[in-house]
């Protein structure tokens, strides 16, 4: 039989709405492309399946019967395709491409989460700042990368926004600026700033911040880990603009303290980034529906 099932996926559109041209609009189907599908139906089973009736359509007796056959066929294939898709145990390599943030306060729960779904799926979890993981996505290198960065867009990439995080700045709960209601940008002035290594995404939008309030950046030490700038600032060496997600714990444990800047929110954007001509790879996408649902 030469029959197409996604013939009768488009017969039971044109039966659900009434209307060749609707069934097209929700399945991407010009009106033609419908037309002839069901036409090639007609001709498969011999007989008429939709009848004008006071300038519309309606199924015809045969229409109705064949549309039970194929409610029950696709509902049949649609019960194989995921039982045998759950069967099926996930092997091979996952590539991912992340920043230390991520890696150490984000991902930890939901990779557990997936390799006791997925046990045989190897993750390969690199880090590096959010430009060189763009460019590696570009390259090949990464299947997928996990940033936190001001949103992008590239037309070569796809880009998921999974959430918003705020910068906050930290000090040591004794801190001068901790106990004001309200601290300006421009209050921060002369004060030592502990950074991250240059190129950094986040230290660049500290960067431009300051310089659009014309303030000297006062850098105190400069550091590629977030663990060795919070210990840093707990040791009063100077205050640090961290994502919320790195000094949660601390700041409930009353081992940091925010600094409450009355300037807007700053805000970066955890975001999936994978390329446009990049195959899915079925673990690939296990784990992008796993970050989606959180």
């Amino acid at each position: 039989m030469g029959m197409n099932v996604d013939y009768l996926q488009t017969f039971r559109e044109v039966a659900k709405w009434n209307s060749f041209t609707k069934a097209g609009e929700m399945l991407g189907y010009a009106q033609s492309s419908v037309t002839t599908q069901i036409k090639k139906l007609e001709e498969e089973f011999g007989v008429i399946l939709f009848e004008r009736w006071g300038g519309k359509i309606k199924l015809t007796q045969a229409g109705v019967q064949l549309l039970e056959y194929a409610n029950k066929i696709i509902s049949l294939l649609e019960e194989a395709k995921q039982n045998l898709s759950e069967q099926t145990e996930l092997s091979g390599t996952l590539s991912i491409g992340t920043i230390e943030s991520i890696a150490g306060f984000y991902l930890p729960p939901y990779l557990q989460a997936f390799k006791n779904k997925h046990p045989k799926v190897n993750l390969l979890l690199q880090q590096g700042i959010c430009k060189d993981l763009l460019k590696g996505i570009k390259e090949g290198k990464y299947d997928l990368a996990i940033i936190l960065d001001q949103k992008q867009e590239d037309p070569d990439l796809n880009v998921i926004t999974i959430k918003e995080e705020p910068l906050v700045l930290v000090a040591k709960p004794d801190h001068h600026l901790v106990r004001f209601d309200h601290v300006s940008i421009k209050d921060l002035n002369g004060e030592k700033l502990i950074v991250t290594e240059p190129r950094c995404s986040y230290r660049e939008i500290i960067e431009k911040l300051y310089h659009s309030h014309a303030i000297r950046l006062e850098y105190s030490i400069e550091l590629e880990s977030i663990e060795a700038i919070k210990r840093c600032v707990s040791y009063n060496l100077g205050i640090a603009f961290l994502p919320l997600m790195t000094v949660d714990e601390e700041i409930k444990k009353g081992e940091l303290a925010c600094i409450p800047l009355s300037s807007p929110e700053i805000k970066v954007y955890l975001q999936l980034v994978y390329h446009k001509k990049k195959w899915i790879l079925q673990s690939m996408q296990r784990l992008i529906n796993l970050l989606l649902e959180s």
